[in-house]
């Protein structure tokens, strides 16, 4: 073959290699423009709430990129939001299998996007699968072993099992300990643990609560929310515990409650919520206590129910004329 035959082929060669590459390039850029127009819609409807739409876009969209790991993992969130929990139908297992199926793909095109991992632990949650489901959130510690936020959503997953089984509860306690260990002068940490007590089953345990909250206290002084949440905390035991607790234990649980409570609105006389709980404490407690000051009490109480519903007002009215200003800007 001459040289000029040779060449003329090699020509030839290229110019139909750069047509495909151009056309492939053309393909590839056509279908991504269609799955993210797809990926677009189906979000729409997801936010909308509207999740059997949300699932046809997102299968439209995973038909023009099947490696778009979000659309896969919203695909499962749209089936789990469909998904009830303990019903037990044919349609309703063929949902949680359809959304496990979704987080599986979406799992093994990204092994590490802790989004998915945290899906599908969360979907075998509420098949009240706790093994799977246990192993996908200690997964998430694997991945972000310094990120103090995920222990406490390991923590939170053992707090719901951990009424059935003793052990769970240790590790919920572990987990939220960690958390304060990881960062021992965040306040959070101590709010968490402090709830965790507040509501262990069948009686908070109350005392170990405002143990917490103390310390949550001493590193947040100046926050009203804290010693609100301690005048609750002392209210609510004396009025649960009140026919196991002595008279002076309950006048005493009384006044902690008072004492947190008027500390609250030192710090925040706007804040509403503490004059509801004073309201509660004389009526509930100290009147019951004394029933031969009772009528006296239950004055008291009137009085600060009156100024839990002004300050209310007021701060409702606020949150009106915030709204309002922001529309404005």
């Amino acid at each position: 073959m001459s040289q000029k035959r040779v060449g003329f082929v090699f020509v030839a060669l290229l110019a139909f290699a750069l047509a495909f590459f151009f056309t492939s390039c053309q393909d590839l850029s056509v279908s991504k423009l269609k799955a993210n127009y797809h990926f677009s819609k189906a979000n729409q409807f997801f936010k909308d709430g509207k999740y059997r739409k949300a699932i046809t876009e997102y299968e439209d969209t995973l038909k023009f990129n099947p490696n778009m790991v979000e659309a896969y993992r919203f695909l499962g969130e749209s089936y789990k939001s469909l998904f009830k929990p303990g019903v037990d139908t044919p349609e309703n297992n063929g949902i949680s299998k359809k959304a496990l199926a979704a987080f599986q793909k979406a799992h093994e095109v990204n092994p590490k996007n802790k989004d998915v991992i945290y899906s599908l632990g969360d979907m075998y949650d509420k098949l009240r699968n706790f093994t799977q489901a246990e192993k996908y959130f200690l997964m998430i510690l694997e991945l972000e072993p310094g990120n103090m936020e995920n222990y406490y959503v390991v923590a939170e997953f053992y707090k719901r099992y951990a009424s059935e089984r003793e052990e769970l509860r240790a590790k919920a306690v572990s987990m939220y300990l960690r958390r304060i260990e990881l960062d021992p002068e965040n306040p959070i940490g101590y709010a968490y643990m402090a709830n965790y007590y507040d509501q262990t089953t069948p009686v908070p345990e109350f005392d170990k609560a405002v143990g917490y909250l103390h310390m949550r206290a001493e590193l947040d002084p100046n926050n009203a929310e804290v010693y609100y949440s301690i005048g609750v905390n002392r209210f609510m035991k004396g009025y649960r515990l009140q026919n196991v607790l002595s008279i002076p234990d309950r006048e005493k649980l009384g006044q902690d409650s008072v004492d947190a409570l008027n500390k609250a609105i030192e710090i925040d006389p706007a804040y509403p919520d503490p004059y509801a709980y004073l309201n509660l404490v004389y009526r509930n407690i100290f009147a019951k206590v004394y029933p031969e000051k009772e009528s006296r009490y239950v004055q008291e109480a009137d009085r600060w129910t009156e100024k839990f519903q002004e300050v209310r007002k007021r701060a409702i009215e606020k949150e009106r004329l915030e709204k309002e200003l922001k529309k404005t800007e």
